[in-house]
């Protein structure tokens, strides 16, 4: 009797570690795929076009060789316009999105310390303004679209560089 509770107990144990470093490897893959370049070097992943739907369900989110899993589209100075490097990245989001109508995405912009506080919150606005268009002119539904902006309220960077300043300029996918 004692040995099956042992048993158990060590399966649980198993079970529940397997489960939480999964949970890291996906939140870390997500992590990684969201920089600058990873949207332009994404040899061999599949890609959504406007025209084309996604098969599968929320793990396809997931997936470190889709552009589902790039979850930052990155801007340049003063701008909101979606870079052409991220352009698969929201053709992807929005095809999966009209393939999946009960789906819902916010949509977060973000800008870097320079600036007025007024002026980033109404930039972060126009970003994800900017990114939701592109998705509802894609497919994807109005009422499946929230868009936020934090302007300079929430850096990824704190330094006062160059490099700081271009992860700040963002807007973020939030599924």
């Amino acid at each position: 009797m004692m040995q099956k509770w042992f048993f158990v107990v060590l399966l649980a144990a198993s079970l529940a570690a397997c489960s939480s470093s999964q949970k890291k490897e996906q939140g870390a893959t997500i992590e990684d795929r969201s920089g600058p370049a990873a949207a332009a070097g994404q040899e061999g992943a599949q890609t959504y076009g406007a025209g084309e739907t996604s098969r599968g369900s929320f793990s396809e989110l997931e997936d470190p060789n889709s552009p589902l899993s790039v979850r930052v589209i990155y801007f340049d100075y003063d701008s909101s316009d979606v870079r052409p490097e991220f352009r698969n990245v929201v053709e992807a989001h929005a095809a999966y999105l009209a393939s999946h109508p009960d789906v819902t995405v916010s949509l977060e912009g973000h800008a870097d310390e320079r600036g007025s506080r007024e002026y980033n919150l109404a930039l972060g606005e126009r970003r994800a303004q900017s990114v939701k268009q592109q998705m509802l002119v894609l497919g994807a539904a109005s009422n499946q679209i929230r868009t936020t902006s934090y302007g300079e309220e929430r850096p990824v960077a704190e330094g006062h560089d160059e490099y700081s300043w271009s992860q700040n300029r963002r807007v973020e996918i939030i599924y």
